[in-house]
């Protein structure tokens, strides 16, 4: 079938979409520099202001003016994350120098969170290679064959307090300044996270100098943990829904694991341009070479992929609840769902005798 033919509206999912994909492939370097300037002068402006602001006495304006400029901030990243994937840029050293520059801004070691998120894309939905830049998932069996303290880390892991609100500072804050789970893999990892952490440090220095240490936790401290908690909430959505793919061994493939294991975040516009439209994520990882200002164009040629995992807001609501992989449904559910299998199961089991 011919590009021609998608081009036209079918609804025909073609057989390789790493084929079909192509043409979308190709960065516009001048829309790079572009897009970089519209989100990093919007976001120095108005940490400029919110200091100002609260260095003369109007403390409220860290908070307030924290939400903007962290929705500019998670477009920063996610600016950092096409350059990872060399989608932003034509050249690789211009993607790579540029995603380094960002990674201070997003508190995110550049070379070391590209490694971890090269195994994400190369291994989701992979029962088999779990562990590494994705949400620990644990099946219903695994989770049931864990120790009662295993399984209350694991409920723990999974509370939306910690999930959605611990969690991301730590992340963000804590975890990034060492090479979590790639601290025996060499040099590069080390030196990423190391040169990113002198260079925020140097940073929060020179500002700290320049409008004391009350003013610079007041407009940096919110702004951080709003976009941490953001950008943990939307990979969450990508890949942890009800109907999301996971399998093993030789069921596993990658297509089918990116087509149907990632979804469809359906935001309205503003949203969709804070987050780089980070949303249509299924056609991401069936393509990661695809600059993210090309994803919109994607879904207009290629009607089949518009509802194909489509969530939208309120329906993502759902899906906090949804913790465990059951491998019978094929379909992740939520801790209630696997204790009413697990009793149901069970009265199967038990002969009536044995029951009365």
């Amino acid at each position: 079938m011919s590009h021609a033919d998608f081009a036209r509206g079918t609804t025909e999912i073609p057989r390789s979409w790493n084929v079909a994909l192509a043409r979308y492939r190709e960065p516009d370097n001048r829309r790079g520099v572009l897009e970089i300037l519209v989100t990093a002068v919007p976001f120095v402006a108005l940490w400029t202001v919110a200091a100002l602001l609260v260095t003369n006495g109007y403390r409220w304006a860290g908070p307030v003016l924290a939400v903007p400029a962290a929705g500019l901030l998670v477009r920063m990243f996610m600016l950092q994350h096409d350059c990872g994937h060399g989608s932003l840029f034509s050249r690789r050293a211009l993607n790579d120098w540029i995603g380094r520059a960002l990674g201070v801004l997003t508190f995110t070691p550049y070379d070391y969170w590209r490694r971890t998120h090269a195994v994400h894309h190369a291994s989701a939905g992979n029962l088999d290679q779990r562990g590494i830049g994705d949400v620990d998932t644990l099946t219903v069996a695994e989770y049931r064959a864990r120790s009662r303290m295993g399984r209350l880390r694991y409920w723990l892991y999974r509370h939306p307090l910690v999930m959605f609100g611990l969690g991301p500072a730590w992340l963000f804050i804590c975890q990034y300044r060492l090479p979590v789970g790639l601290m025996r893999s060499g040099w590069e990892p080390w030196i990423s996270t190391l040169a990113t952490n002198a260079c925020i440090a140097g940073m929060a220095a020179l500002l700290i100098w320049l409008i004391g240490l009350g003013p610079f936790l007041l407009v940096q401290g919110p702004i951080i943990l709003i976009a941490a908690t953001a950008g943990v909430w939307l990979f969450y959505i990508q890949h942890q829904f009800e109907e999301t793919h996971w399998s093993q061994g030789r069921e596993w493939n990658h297509q089918n694991a990116a087509l149907h294991g990632s979804s469809h975040y359906d935001l309205p516009p503003i949203m969709q341009w804070f987050t780089g439209n980070i949303g249509i994520h299924h056609v991401h990882h069936l393509s990661s070479k695809v600059p993210f200002y090309r994803l919109p164009e994607v879904l207009r040629d290629f009607p089949a992929l518009q509802d194909t995992n489509r969530i939208g807001f309120r329906e993502s609501l759902g899906c906090v609840k949804l913790v465990l992989w059951d491998e019978d449904t094929h379909r992740l559910i939520s801790f209630r769902e696997a204790r009413k299998a697990r009793g149901k199961s069970c009265t199967r089991a038990t002969p009536p005798a044995a029951a009365a």
